[in-house]
């Protein structure tokens, strides 16, 4: 474990990112999924405060950030036309699913459960970009991602009690981030695609 204030660090770092993206939002160079941002948005901040009601300490606060820097970029998505990405059937059907997720807590009120739930909701919503930086990496950029694995790591590394409320969601953050991060700095899902189509042929 290390001290508690490198909390401050990665929330340093990942707003770093999320600034980053959100001034490339706002010059159309991205196309973030509205879907996707909204949902990174209410995930995150309904674990974050089912986190503060379970008496998690700075650890929460890593959270809070991963939820809040997707709400400006989903806002900032509607002001440039260019940063617009088509809502699809997919889309509509990984947000009702997190949508329904978010419900469920709702209707439990039970700490670990809204951040199962969150997880979940998250993860659907975390699949549509996971699938538009698989097929158009260059629409994405990794900095949020890429920076987001640092706070990850730290909001990890800062746990004293292992239990689940501590660590779970920023597992699972930390994980997203990793593969998100990894499609489109190396861009492999266009060139496994080519590697089918010749084997097609």
């Amino acid at each position: 474990m290390i001290n508690p204030n490198w909390v401050f660090v990665g929330l340093a770092v990942q707003t770093i990112g999320g600034v980053g993206y959100l001034i490339d939002t706002l010059k159309g160079k991205v196309k973030p999924n509205k879907v996707s941002w909204l949902l990174w948005s209410i995930a995150p901040l309904i674990a974050f405060f089912a986190m503060i009601k379970q008496g998690v300490g700075l650890e929460a606060w890593a959270t809070f950030i991963v939820g809040f820097l997707p709400l400006l970029v989903f806002i900032a998505s509607f002001v440039n036309k260019k940063a617009y990405w088509a809502i699809t059937k997919l889309d509509i059907v990984c947000g009702a699913l997190s949508v329904l997720g978010l419900i469920l807590w709702l209707v439990t009120k039970v700490g670990n459960i809204a951040i199962i739930f969150s997880i979940i909701a998250d993860g659907l919503a975390s699949f549509l970009t996971i699938y538009k930086s698989f097929k158009e990496p260059e629409s994405e950029s990794h900095l949020v991602f890429s920076l987001g694995i640092i706070n990850g790591v730290i909001a990890l590394l800062v746990i004293r009690d292992w239990n689940f409320q501590n660590y779970a969601f920023n597992l699972y953050i930390l994980i997203d981030d990793i593969l998100i991060s990894t499609l489109i700095i190396t861009k492999i899902g266009p060139k496994i695609e080519k590697a089918f189509q010749k084997l097609n042929r």
